[in-house]
């Protein structure tokens, strides 16, 4: 079930770069930076990942990042999603991420299963919302 909603944040891609293909699938590997809030704390983040086109034309990403916290908390995710090209450049991500820290008003992030909305416009602008699956 879906549970409340805990983190969300606002970013913009830092890099690109192509990556070499497997089994001839294109590969891109995307960085961001984001600020947003994570169970009410304000926090900055920055990650990468990758995307493969798959023969349909969708995209599986997988990525990790940092986070950190206004008053020095900090977490690192990992994370799988499915993506969706969109006919205006767009791409729109589904998926899960687990997070671990050692930081209090954090640390209930090392029992949560995440599930995300993450959608990146044409111009590089990315934007997230994380909640947490019971």
């Amino acid at each position: 079930m879906l549970g409340e909603r805990i983190g969300e944040d606002i970013g913009k891609v830092t890099s690109q770069r192509v990556l070499p293909s497997i089994n001839g699938a294109p590969r891109m590997e995307t960085s961001i930076q984001a600020t947003g809030s994570l169970f009410g704390v304000g926090s900055t983040e920055s990650a990468t990942y990758t995307a493969t086109m798959r023969p349909d034309g969708t995209l599986y990403g997988e990525g990790q990042g940092i986070v950190m916290g206004k008053s020095g908390e900090s977490a690192t995710w990992v994370g799988q999603g499915v993506g969706t090209l969109k006919k205006d450049g767009s791409i729109s991500y589904r998926g899960a991420c687990y997070y671990q820290s050692a930081s209090p008003p954090w640390v209930r992030l090392n029992s949560v299963a995440g599930v995300f909305e993450y959608e990146v416009d044409a111009q590089g602008n990315t934007k997230g919302q994380l909640w947490e699956w019971k």
